[in-house]
This record gives structure tokens, C-alpha cells and sequence, in this order.
């Protein structure tokens, strides 16, 4: 029989090694998001109409759309879940609840300008002079090839960096399990 001392540094080695890979799964997750939005961003840099329209009629073009990321909350440790603590509210959590990762709070709309082009003939074209936006112009989507072309190698190398992390934790915990045999 285990006693209560060394089930709770069972508990912490064994949550120790899970963290690493917890964390390093909630990156990949938070990274692939991330270029999701910025495939959608270079899929609707031409679209100058996403379905709503001013208040005097001109269409609205397609917005950028970037994550916002925020760190995840730790979990109780599994004792402390299975002892009640976590249903009664006490906020106990293990020190293996802690870098528990990232997660997407939320998307959230570019705030740039749109690109405003001179087209009087073109449908999308302002019919009604509102500000910022004169009679005969397009607006187009404030997406920059260049920018999400960065951000994507940003986010991919965020990706990679995540495998790598990832990639580790499972040959520590490969090995510290060879260590029993």
C-alpha cells in the first residue's frame, strides 16, 4: 500500500511529465488557429463585400481577422479533483497546474483602415459620401499580402517550436519509464 506522502510525489512526478506535453499540445492548437485566420485573411484580401452594408448603403469589405491569446487556467491535480476540492470551490491546485499553456481567448477584427481605390464604375463603389469614404471609391480589405506572409512564418515557427517541446517531453517521459525496467 502506498502511503498519502508518496502518492502525492507520484502524482507530482507523473503530473510533471504530463505538463510539458499539455502545454505543448494547447501551443500547436493556439498556432494552428492562428494560421487558419491568416488563410482566411489571404483567401478574402480581394473581398469587398462581406455582406453588411453602412448605415447609408455602401458595402462593407471583408475585416482582418487576428487571435488574441491569453494563458489557460491551471487544473487541480486529479487528488485534489477526486477529494472534492475542486467541486467545492476551494481553488487548491498543484504547482503542476502551473505554465499550463495557451489558449485562444478570442478573434478579434483589424482595427487598420481599409485600402481605398478610385473605381466609380464598380458596383462595391460608394454610391453615398460618407466619412472617409468619397463618392465613386472602393474599399478594400485592410489585409497585407507581406504582413500575413510574416505572420505566417511566425506562427509556423511557433508550430515547430511547440513539436520540438513536445518532442521532448515524450523521450523524458520515454526514459524516466525506461528507468523502472
Amino acid at each position: 500500500m502506498i502511503r498519502t506522502g508518496e502518492s502525492q510525489a507520484l502524482e507530482s512526478i507523473s503530473m510533471g511529465l504530463f505538463t510539458g506535453m499539455d502545454a505543448s499540445a494547447s501551443g500547436l492548437t493556439a498556432q494552428r488557429v492562428r494560421l487558419d485566420l491568416i488563410a482566411n485573411n489571404i483567401a478574402n484580401m480581394s473581398t469587398t463585400r462581406s455582406g453588411q452594408t453602412t448605415a447609408a448603403g455602401n458595402p462593407i469589405p471583408y475585416q482582418r481577422k487576428l487571435p488574441v491569446f491569453e494563458p489557460r487556467e491551471p487544473t487541480p491535480s486529479f487528488s485534489a479533483f477526486m477529494n472534492g476540492q475542486f467541486a467545492s470551490g476551494s481553488g487548491v491546485t498543484s504547482i503542476a497546474g502551473m505554465g499550463a499553456g495557451v489558449q485562444v481567448r478570442r478573434i478579434i477584427s483589424d482595427p487598420k483602415p481599409f485600402r481605398l481605390v478610385y473605381e466609380p464604375d464598380s458596383p462595391d463603389a460608394a454610391q453615398v459620401e460618407e466619412i472617409g469614404i468619397p463618392v465613386g471609391y472602393v474599399r478594400y480589405p485592410n489585409v497585407e499580402i507581406v504582413e500575413e506572409m510574416l505572420d505566417m512564418i511566425s506562427a509556423t515557427r511557433a508550430y515547430e517550436a511547440n513539436v520540438t517541446a513536445l518532442n521532448a517531453s515524450k523521450t523524458m517521459a520515454s526514459r524516466a519509464l525506461d528507468i523502472g525496467r
